[in-house]
């Protein structure tokens, strides 16, 4: 269709614009969790599904800051692969999570959602409009 035969000249800005969303998206429910230590263990404790037990709160602290600091790289384009595998691991970790909970497939969509997005952003790279663009 004529109408949008150009739109594959801007690649580069709808990539960016996937990247800020998705990056904004996970700065917003990172956050929360990165600003409440309370938190982190009950976090952590989802390392269960890969029958690792020790410093749950770690584990937690560390989903809490792949997902916030994870987000604004995303947003950046700073060290995008390596944030888009970091964040890969975090998603199938909460996807298994949510379906040993119990939650079943419905339960952990969105995380199996974000995994997918995160696989394509590893192949696609963070594009044109990058902070560490060479």
């Amino acid at each position: 269709m004529a109408l949008f035969s150009q739109l594959g000249n801007y690649r580069n800005t709808g990539l960016f614009i996937m990247r800020a969303g998705i990056g904004a998206m996970m700065i917003f429910h990172g956050l929360p969790k990165l600003t409440h230590p309370e938190k982190w263990a009950g976090l952590g404790g989802a390392m269960d599904t890969l029958h690792i037990h020790f410093l749950p709160a770690f584990w937690g602290f560390m989903c809490a800051i792949t997902e916030t600091i994870g987000g604004l790289f995303s947003i950046l384009g700073l060290w995008f692969r390596l944030v888009s595998i970091f964040t890969i691991f975090l998603f199938i970790i909460a996807s298994m999570h949510h379906i040993d909970a119990g939650d079943g497939i419905g339960g952990a969509s969105h995380a199996i959602e974000l995994g997918f997005v995160y696989v394509g952003f590893l192949f696609l790279g963070p594009g044109r409009f990058s902070v560490d663009k060479n």
